[in-house]
């Protein structure tokens, strides 16, 4: 394995809307999610998608967000940025289960 990225840190966001949210809604919630790229200095970039696998082993879980921080402590700065907390408050009530990884992105030598 080689070095991590330097300073560099990802997250991975898997949420699990409750049944009585509306497809509306959720699509409202997502965009004002992605709109904290634009406010948050820190968040370098943010993306998301829908489960679309066969597999059937989303466990419910439906949506994918993943984010990339400058730093630890630029994630830091996110979770107590203001327009973090709003959304927070916001989406929260929708979100029946989610789980959050953070990870720093690491190469294997052989990997291309």
């Amino acid at each position: 394995m080689e070095a991590e990225a330097k300073g560099m840190l990802k997250r991975v966001l898997l949420f699990k809307f409750k049944a009585e949210t509306p497809p509306d809604r959720i699509e409202q919630l997502i965009e004002r999610y992605s709109n904290l790229v634009n406010l948050v200095e820190s968040l370098k970039s943010w993306r998301m998608g829908k489960d679309v696998s066969i597999a059937n082993l989303h466990e419910g879980f439906t949506h994918v967000f993943e984010l990339t921080f400058e730093s630890d402590e630029g994630s830091a700065e996110y979770v107590a940025h203001p327009a973090h907390l709003e959304f927070h408050e916001l989406c929260s009530p929708h979100v029946e289960k989610a789980v959050m990884i953070d990870y720093k992105p690491t190469r294997f030598r052989n990997a291309t």
